[in-house]
């Protein structure tokens, strides 16, 4: 494959070195799109076999910077469409949206729904299960308090999931924030993880980590 003008710049990149959170931004910065903003992904590879129940780690986290990434919320709910909208929701309905959704119209980022709301979403479960948008009680997306569930997502919660071997993948940020506030953002990812750490995984646990930008090229990272 023939590489473009700017992959061959990559090659000035050391990606065999570990670099410091704060390292790796700086070092990929001036190989960022100048057409658009990016984002910093990070990976981060733990110790964990994914088909043990206990060891499937999932999650939503509040970032405290936010993702500077615009997120379209739709809530399925009779009872509490007025709250919805007025708390900024994009997308409002019942059994109409359940109808749309099954037709194919997706058009949203996150999922909310209201508890009564969810022997109905069974019809859409095949939809939105393997987009990851399906709503789980254990990540605060089935709840009557839908206000403080949009204005959450809104604000730049994100969901962490342990992938095929123990990966977990995020956006962390625009690489138009300051380099500190992307490193809070991966550090406050990075704790969120210790803190869920499952009792029956031994040795070590995280394993490894690399950021890289939405176009860019991927460098190793410390992780304390």
């Amino acid at each position: 494959m023939k590489l473009t003008k700017r992959q061959k710049t990559w090659a000035q990149l050391d990606t065999d070195k570990v670099y410091t959170l704060a390292d790796a931004i700086e070092a990929l910065r001036p190989y960022c799109s100048k057409k658009f903003d990016e984002s910093l992904e990070i990976a981060i590879r733990l110790g964990v076999d994914v088909t043990k129940a206990d060891q499937n780690i999932r999650g939503m986290l509040s970032l405290p910077n936010g993702t500077g990434k615009t997120v379209r919320v739709a809530v399925f709910t009779v009872n509490s469409v007025d709250e919805a909208k007025k708390a900024g929701a994009d997308v409002v309905g019942g059994e109409d949206l359940i109808e749309k959704v099954a037709a194919g119209e997706i058009n949203f980022d996150r999922v909310i729904a209201t508890p009564d709301m969810m022997p109905k979403m069974s019809k859409v479960a095949r939809v939105l299960g393997p987009k990851g948008l399906m709503p789980n009680p254990k990540l605060g997306t089935v709840t009557n308090n839908v206000a403080e569930a949009v204005a959450t997502a809104k604000a730049g919660q994100i969901e962490y999931r342990a992938e095929k071997k123990g990966i977990i993948h995020a956006g962390i940020g625009k690489m138009s924030f300051a380099t500190d506030k992307l490193v809070e953002n991966a550090n406050a990812l990075i704790d969120q993880l210790k803190k869920v750490k499952p009792a029956s995984v031994k040795g070590q646990y995280i394993l490894g980590a690399a950021v890289a930008t939405t176009q860019g090229p991927g460098l190793k990272v410390e992780v304390k």
